[in-house]
């Protein structure tokens, strides 16, 4: 998919899932409707505050590498010891999410590795857009957890993407009365968008204004 493709559909508020796009406005847990709504960061505008600054001074022992991805062994190992890790479901594996058996990769996609001397110790992967970038997947040696390296990994696809003069960072979604993806904003609140399906607009983010999102989402229902 062309740069300029990606732009396009992450500003209508896609995402990417295996070889494809999709979106959605909900999600369902133990029959309970949960509204999903999409992020972006305006990159231009992001501003490092003292947990962000704190977080990179605390890691710059680690080496960062961002390059074209390419799916390796020492890459599922670590995806699988991170995977047995976690108290949520994740992926089997990171070629099935990736490719789910396709055979060519229609997305231009990078990976920020991080490691500890020689050994991996995290992997964030994004695809690459003309004027964003897209988020995919972020994981971590559980050795290595109180080095908060998911959010690490953000703040180096942001530093990455700022230094290619990207406009926007899409991380993917929060979901309202589920905090398990408030993360995501992590990186500057302030400068993150949040995404309005009905007019199809990015607004400034504050949970006034997904509440209200929210409430539009279940009365459609």
């Amino acid at each position: 998919m062309k740069g300029s493709q990606l732009d396009l559909y992450l500003s209508l508020g896609y995402f990417r899932m295996h070889q494809n796009l999709f979106t959605c406005r909900y999600l369902v847990f133990d029959d309970t409707v949960f509204p999903v709504h999409w992020l972006r960061f305006t990159l231009p505008t992001v501003n490092y505050g003292s947990k962000q600054r704190s977080l990179l001074r605390r890691n710059t022992t680690f080496s960062v590498d961002v390059k074209p991805f390419v799916l390796t062994q020492e890459i599922e190992a670590l995806y699988a010891i991170y995977r047995n890790s976690v108290d949520f479901e994740a992926p089997e594996s990171v070629g099935f999410w990736l490719f789910n058996g396709e055979r060519y990769a229609v997305f231009d996609t990078y990976a920020v590795e991080v490691r500890d001397e020689s050994r991996l110790i995290a992997v964030g992967i994004f695809d690459n857009g003309e004027q964003s970038i897209a988020g995919i997947m972020n994981f971590y040696h559980p050795d290595y957890r109180r080095h908060s390296l998911g959010k690490y990994l953000m703040l180096q696809k942001i530093n990455h993407a700022r230094l290619q003069q990207k406009l926007y960072y899409y991380p993917g979604y929060i979901v309202s009365n589920y905090p398990k993806f408030d993360y995501k904003l992590f990186p500057d609140e302030a400068a993150s968008e949040v995404f309005d399906d009905n007019s199809g607009q990015w607004l400034p983010f504050s949970w006034e204004t997904v509440n209200v999102l929210a409430a539009d989402i279940l009365d459609e229902l």
